[in-house]
C-alpha cells in the first residue's frame, strides 16, 4: 500500500530526530525538537485554479524544508509521516 496525495499536497518523510546536541549534551524526549527537514516521498497531481491544473513545484526524493507548524502528521507502516500543501513548503536543499 502507498500514500497518494490528493490536489496539491506532498507526502514527507521525516528525517530522524535529533538524540544529541552539537556539544554532546544527550536530549531527553520531550526536548527533541521535529525536524524541519524532510524528503518528499509522494506528490499530488497539482491544484486546479480557474478550471487550470497548477503543476507541483517539487519531485520525488527531493530534500525540503517545511513550515514548523504545517500540516498533518501521520502513522503508516509502523514510519512517521507528515502530509502538507505545496505552500508550506519552504525550500528545496540541493
Amino acid at each position: 500500500m502507498k500514500i497518494l496525495p490528493l490536489g496539491d499536497r506532498v507526502v514527507l518523510k521525516q528525517s530522524e530526530v535529533e538524540e544529541t546536541t552539537k556539544s554532546g549534551i544527550i536530549l531527553a524526549g520531550n526536548s527533541k525538537e521535529k525536524p524541519q527537514y524532510s524528503e518528499v516521498v509522494a506528490v499530488g497531481p497539482g491544484a486546479t485554479v480557474d478550471g487550470k491544473l497548477v503543476p507541483m513545484e517539487v519531485k520525488v526524493g527531493q530534500k525540503v524544508i517545511y513550515s514548523k507548524y504545517a500540516g498533518t502528521e501521520v502513522k503508516f507502516d509502523d514510519e512517521e509521516f507528515v502530509i502538507v500543501k505545496q505552500a508550506d513548503i519552504l525550500a528545496v536543499v540541493e
